[in-house]
């Protein structure tokens, strides 16, 4: 087994004095500065036993991503992988206060799957859409927005049993799906229906009532949450027939690279998951990993992100993401009041996070793969690989290390 080293960074601070620590949060250059927690009055032994805490609940499932995968969803139809799936590594995170690093362990330069931490740069690039026009309005429905989609196949004839079957894909034109909005997709309150990439929206995470997978009344948009990968990848197809794009492109020049994120992430779908735009043959890339695929990411870039979610957008002055998308975001979903849009988890209630203000907030993927966002304390932490029910065992303990 691959040995790591346990990395907490504790680099005192030889020209800077407290009081200008206190007024303005840094944004890291390429090089990020560490800074001694001592200098911010932080209590040192209990940062430590906080990351401590995550090491020592290390998530039980298998780093095989791919046994993992099977003892998650193994029991649901049609659950086999479709796309990338890798090994992942140790229990790994990054501590942020006012943006310098206080902590580390782990392997934080390791690319690892972030799963649905993914749904959230879903999200992002497609407010940036809204932004820029692509998207009049949220509240819009998708429908008028989407062409005729032609899946790509090498084999230039058509099999005879298939003369006469539809030669596009139409997955906004339903009785149903047709009044979908961009908001209801967004906030996973859709509903939607159908077969997408080999995949039926009820076999993800199905009911216990397989009798009416098939046949049951569809719920009215915005009235029911339903976490549902089928369906954010619908979104996601769509989105990249708005942008004319691939998605992994488009987040690259307006959010990754502004913010001084590296190169070694990759936003990947499934193996079957290629259409044909605008003459060019383009991936439709995946929310999470459920069915494998997604966004592999290093803790760095992960910290990054939280960085520019806690300060509404904003990198060192530059608006990367609206601030009224970020608004949006972190408004909470009538059916969930957890959630926002996806994958912005919320402290609505205190109900995610007992012993964080209502004013925290996650982007939070299977694994766990969290990047908890404290705007009320200058804390954004990336924590990789720790057993979810022990989420809130970490930031209680990392919350009582800081100054009272």
């Amino acid at each position: 087994m691959k040995r790591y080293i346990l990395l907490i960074s504790f680099t005192l601070i030889l020209s800077s004095s407290i009081s200008q620590e206190k007024h303005n949060d840094y944004f890291p250059t390429q090089v990020w500065e560490h800074r001694n927690p001592a200098v911010f009055n932080i209590d040192t032994a209990k940062l430590a036993q906080a990351v401590q805490f995550a090491i020592a609940n290390d998530a039980k499932l298998p780093r095989n991503q791919e046994l993992a995968q099977a003892m998650t969803f193994g029991k649901e139809p049609f659950s086999d992988p479709v796309g990338p799936m890798a090994d992942r590594g140790a229990p790994t995170g990054i501590i942020l206060y006012k943006g310098y690093i206080i902590a580390e362990w782990g392997e934080p330069f390791r690319v690892d799957m972030t799963n649905s931490v993914t749904k959230s740069m879903l999200s992002t690039i497609i407010g940036i859409a809204v932004d820029k026009g692509l998207i009049h309005s949220v509240l819009d429905t998708v429908a008028p927005y989407i062409p005729p989609i032609e899946v790509f196949n090498p084999n230039p004839y058509r099999d005879p049993a298939d003369i006469g079957k539809p030669q596009f894909l139409y997955p906004f034109v339903s009785e149903h799906n047709k009044l979908l909005t961009w908001e209801v997709m967004l906030r996973q309150t859709s509903d939607w229906e159908g077969t997408l990439w080999g995949k039926p929206d009820w076999a993800d995470r199905p009911d216990d009532h397989p009798l009416q997978w098939l046949s049951r009344k569809r719920f009215e948009p915005g009235t029911v949450w339903k976490y549902n990968d089928t369906r954010v990848n619908a979104l996601a197809l769509a989105a990249t027939t708005v942008w004319h794009r691939p998605l992994p492109e488009v987040l690259r020049e307006y959010v990754m690279n502004p913010i001084g994120a590296s190169n070694t992430w990759l936003w990947t779908g499934y193996r079957n998951a290629w259409i044909v735009l605008d003459g060019k043959v383009i991936q439709s890339v995946s929310g999470g990993g459920h069915f494998g695929g997604g966004l592999f990411i290093n803790a760095y870039d992960m910290a990054r992100f939280g960085l520019l979610s806690m300060h509404k957008g904003n990198w060192n002055g530059k608006q990367i993401i609206p601030e009224s998308w970020v608004a949006r975001a972190l408004t909470p979903t009538t059916a969930n009041p957890d959630y926002g849009y996806m994958n912005w988890f919320l402290n609505t209630n205190k109900k995610l996070f007992p012993s964080a203000p209502v004013t925290a907030f996650a982007h939070i993927g299977n694994g766990t793969n969290m990047i908890y966002v404290d705007p009320e304390h200058h804390i954004v932490a990336v924590v990789r690989w720790i057993e979810n029910k022990e989420t809130d065992g970490f930031v209680k303990r990392l919350l009582e290390s800081l100054p009272h």
